[in-house]
């Protein structure tokens, strides 16, 4: 379910040539640790297994896509190179980097894969929020929700098959931090994916609609580790999902709302927006008052440690944050109410938005991702949002507390869940 192989199939048919799958596997990006890189890695075997299978030699290549892959196209007789989609400011640059080094007569396409309406066909500008994006998706939605063609056996077999992958050296190749340990509940690849999203169809999706933001009922997909990583592909799901609309007409619509509209709206925002994880990156209403009340006095000030380990004075948040920091995920309505509060205990708003990303990115599955840097800026600097009555810290930005959490769910079931 990947366009960008598919497109480069059609290429490699229409030719009559072999067909080649390269990953460049980088020592270290960002904050991520070994929770992730070993989810991706043994994806990644699932995938050269599969390759295996359609007679399509898949390549690991240890280094920077810069440093490995225009030799790589040089040593292979590469007429022609595909690469797929991400907004993010080190994936763009990894791109241009390979463009530049490319030999000239290997055309180089890229192809967002990820998003059903790709990126820059959605809109051609950064979106002020959901409302204002939701009618161009929805009205390009026919032309782009369509059922993948399949990937075929591959005719053209390569003069050099690709050389054994030693996986136990890939790891070992990693600068990342290996304290933040794998998780249990998500198992890694596209069979395991698959299977949660069927779970998700038979089990959960009846109520998705009404308890979607109850952290103590199972009604959400869970399905951002395998959507961020690439292993399965969020058209599939929706192309799965929309067989039960006539069921469940409000879970289905609600889950499209989320996983398509909201979605690309992030994607949206990181591509148009070069400070998407900056409080630059906000709207000038909230930076003005942001920085009116950055002065002002807070209740509890808490060094990024305390926060780390969930030692505030506040059970629910604490709760949140062992969640995270335990599971890999953060149930969807509390990430709202935890990054909040950061903004509250911290000293500026810089400071809470930066503390909130570095713990998104190191503990969440799906960390590093246009959704995390949205749904940091959306709690933090009213990103995709409106202002609302100024108060002290916040200002304009939208207010959260726990008394509002208690009107919404059972607070004291979810804590006793994650006592420290």
């Amino acid at each position: 379910d990947n366009w960008a192989f598919l497109y480069a199939q059609r290429l490699a048919l229409k030719q009559e040539l072999p067909l080649h799958i390269c990953f460049c596997l980088v020592p270290k990006f960002l904050d991520a640790t070994i929770r992730h890189y070993g989810f991706m890695l043994r994806g990644l075997q699932e995938v050269a297994k599969e390759c295996a299978e359609l007679n399509i030699p898949f390549h690991l290549l240890l280094g920077y896509a810069k440093d490995v892959l225009p030799a790589f196209v040089v040593d292979h007789g590469v007429g022609g190179l595909v690469t797929d989609f991400c907004p993010l400011r080190l994936p763009r640059q990894w791109v241009e980097d390979v463009k530049e080094r490319l030999p000239e007569d290997v055309p180089f396409a890229q192809v967002d894969a990820h998003n059903i309406v790709p990126c820059w066909v959605a809109s051609p500008k950064q979106e002020y929020s959901a409302r204002t994006i939701r009618g161009k998706i929805h009205a390009q939605l026919p032309e782009f929700l369509t059922e993948f063609p399949p990937i075929i056996p591959h005719p053209y077999s390569p003069s050099c098959p690709a050389e054994p992958i030693a996986w136990e050296a890939c790891y070992s190749s990693l600068q990342v931090d290996r304290t933040v340990k794998e998780v249990e509940w998500a198992t890694p690849g596209t069979a395991a994916g698959m299977a949660v999203l069927k779970s998700f169809i038979t089990e959960r999706l009846k109520s998705f609609s009404s308890h979607r933001n109850d952290p103590n009922k199972a009604a959400l997909s869970n399905l951002s580790p395998w959507f961020h990583f690439g292993q399965v592909s969020t058209q599939r799901a929706i192309l799965e999902v929309q067989k039960h609309r006539r069921k469940y007409k409000e879970s289905v619509d609600a889950f499209v709302e989320e996983a398509v509209v909201r979605r690309e709206l992030a994607e949206n925002f990181c591509y148009y927006n070069e400070n998407y994880d900056s409080v630059k990156g906000a709207y000038d209403w909230a930076q003005t008052t942001l920085n009116l009340h950055a002065k002002d006095k807070r209740p509890f000030l808490y060094k990024l440690q305390e926060l780390e380990q969930g030692t505030t004075h506040d059970p629910l948040w604490n709760a949140a944050q062992l969640q995270m920091v335990q599971e890999g995920k953060m149930h969807g309505f509390l990430r709202m109410y935890w990054a909040k509060k950061i903004l509250e205990w911290t000293r500026s708003p810089e400071e809470a938005l930066q503390f909130a990303i570095y713990l998104n990115d190191r503990y969440e599955l799906d960390g590093r991702d246009p959704n995390g840097y949205v749904g940091c800026l959306w709690s933090i600097c009213g990103i995709h949002d409106q202002g609302w009555a100024e108060r002290a810290i916040f200002g304009k930005i939208r207010y959260m507390n726990y008394a509002g959490c208690k009107r919404k769910f059972d607070v004291g079931e979810f804590e006793r869940r994650y006592t420290p």
